[in-house]
């Protein structure tokens, strides 16, 4: 009968902490608790998945409970691995080493039969008792409180190792009685140097930018990359190259990458459809583009700040030059609206029933935003044409207003500036601010109303000048605004004189003025008052002018009784 291999991740799993990469803080702090005897009674691990928790959790077993080759050993943060507990605890079959999975044993009877009613007894064989339980976050509450006090109060020889991917869902309680360590995601040079020992191992041939690959889409896990290499050796048998990693992965090439970066931020979108069309048919995945795109927008934009970077000898000459090339192009105005164009963009693809489809139209709005000016420059061209206007409005207005306490010659200047015209007849006549408020609504100069009505005391309106004074909350351009929409309206230059005191009422106190007095004449009407004075605690909440009405007789009068 033919033997069946094991899979990589299990095949290479460490036996010893001398086996165990990237985790040197749990390391040193049990090798030192082991020699010292200093030994905690719980020990929580915590990581993503895939980076040693079990594993670790299976090592200090061993090293607790090692007896030596010889039998005569004691604890040791070198477990021998050939001793009758070290296989035991290996092939998962120690009696006194109990592993738990808590996604299958939640309840709190699980939890009273297995871990509290055992850790009452000494080990069988074992120097310790020990029980392993992953992914201790799945336990219930009343699990939990269960476990409490044996946790705080183990039997001498009873030692306890949790291990989850969910410390947040782990009770405070519980944490609080563990001395805790938090395995590290590893870095891709990390992994990638421990994907090239194992394939030396396997007899593979493998590009190393193909390892690197794989790392990286093992996101930190060294469970996760040994798989894909397990993978990858049995799909392209024994001969990994780079660009069969990216056909496998689904990965855009670096080159075509870049050349689609570029054709989006020059705004070229027929060339960059076309691209992504291509990488499309050659087995590309739309979200792992768009991370792609993201990760190249994020080291751009890193690049920028620390030019340093690109001396990086992990980078690629193509990435080397182009992403300098790409780095001096850009604005950072430009690189953060790209990213946050795209980290919405991925969502809205990983959401989408046609993932593709939702791509291309992230692809289209990135290529029409290129053309779209910056925030600096749009407020920069916001602020020339306000400068603009600004002195086009005083030059045409500097004729007609006269600002308070200006000399006598000032104003004869002026008024002879526009004496040639003043025997011109205006195409409007105003009689009063009421017709200027008017024509303003009419005009659906609805702001301006709004504030000649408040802000204006007139003094005297003629034909083709108002003379006046200004509220304190006037708009500072109010006299500006008024005088080019009158002289536009009469056809003659319209001239606005502002004096600092005296003037009438405004259109709106004048309304307001008007309201009372007509209240107080309507209360006076002999046939309003007996109605108030019949209906205790009514009052005259609004009316209204009724046409045809007799002059003796309430003008449409509306009561509300409070």
């Amino acid at each position: 009968m033919a033997s069946t291999s094991q899979v990589l991740a299990r095949k290479y799993r460490p036996q010893t902490f001398d086996d165990l990469i990237g985790q040197d803080v749990l390391v040193r702090t049990i090798t030192n608790a082991i020699e010292t005897n200093r030994l905690a009674h719980a020990y929580m691990l915590t990581g993503i998945r895939g980076i040693g928790k079990t594993t670790s959790a299976r090592i200090i077993a061993k090293g607790l409970n090692c007896i030596g080759p010889d039998g005569k050993g004691g604890m040791t943060p070198n477990p021998c691995g050939k001793c009758r507990h070290c296989i035991d605890i290996t092939n998962d079959a120690h009696i006194d080493v109990v592993e738990i999975d808590a996604a299958s044993n939640t309840g709190i009877d699980n939890v009273r039969d297995v871990i509290i009613e055992g850790a009452k007894y000494n080990p069988v064989s074992a120097r310790f008792k020990i029980y392993i339980i992953d992914e201790v976050h799945m336990l219930s509450k009343a699990a939990f409180n269960a476990l409490l006090k044996t946790l705080e109060e183990p039997p001498e020889r009873v030692k306890f190792i949790f291990a989850t991917t969910e410390i947040r869902k782990v009770p405070v309680t519980i944490l609080s009685r563990c001395q805790r360590f938090d395995l590290k995601r590893l870095d891709e040079k990390t992994l990638t140097e421990h994907l090239a020992r194992i394939s030396l191992k396997e007899g593979v041939k493998a590009e190393e930018t193909a390892l690197q690959l794989i790392a990286k889409a093992g996101d930190g896990s060294v469970r996760d990359s040994l798989s894909l290499l397990d993978q990858a050796i049995a799909h392209f048998e024994g001969n990994i190259t780079t660009d069969q990693v990216r056909q496998m992965l689904g990965l855009a090439d670096k080159t075509a990458l870049f050349d689609l970066y570029e054709n989006l931020m020059v705004g070229n979108m027929e060339k960059a459809l076309m691209l992504w069309e291509n990488q499309y048919e050659s087995g590309a995945d739309p979200i792992v583009v768009a991370t792609d795109l993201l990760d190249l927008t994020h080291w751009l934009t890193r690049l920028k700040i620390v030019p340093a970077l690109i001396k990086d000898v992990s980078i690629s000459e193509t990435e080397r030059v182009r992403g300098q090339k790409l780095a001096d192009s850009l604005s950072m105005a430009q690189l953060t609206r790209t990213w946050q164009m795209l980290l919405k963009g991925l969502s809205e693809i990983k959401n989408a029933d046609y993932p593709m489809k939702a791509f291309e139209m992230v692809l289209i709005r990135l290529a029409y935003a290129a053309e779209l000016p910056t925030p600096a420059e749009l407020v920069g061209e916001l602020k020339k044409k306000s400068e603009t206007a600004s002195i086009g409005l005083t030059v045409a207005a500097s004729t007609a207003i006269v600002q308070p306490k200006k000399e006598s010659a000032h104003k004869e200047e002026k008024i002879v500036a526009v004496s040639h015209q003043e025997n011109a007849e205006p195409l409007i006549v105003f009689k009063s601010m009421n017709d200027v408020s008017a024509l303003l609504r009419q005009e659906n100069q609805r702001i301006l109303a709004f504030n000649v009505d408040k802000c204006i005391r007139p003094i005297r309106l003629e034909k083709n000048r108002l003379v006046c004074s200004l509220t304190e909350e006037a708009p500072r351009d109010l006299v500006a605004q008024l005088n080019q929409f009158l002289s536009a309206k009469t056809g003659i230059p319209f001239e606005i004189i502002v004096e600092e005191n005296g003037g009438g009422q405004t259109v709106q106190e004048t309304a307001i003025t008007q309201k009372k007095q007509q209240l107080s004449d309507l209360q006076k009407n002999p046939m309003v008052a007996t109605v108030l004075k019949t209906f205790k605690g009514a009052k005259i909440e609004s009316f209204k002018k009724k046409q045809h009405s007799d002059a003796n007789e309430a003008d449409g009068l509306e009561e509300k009784s409070e």
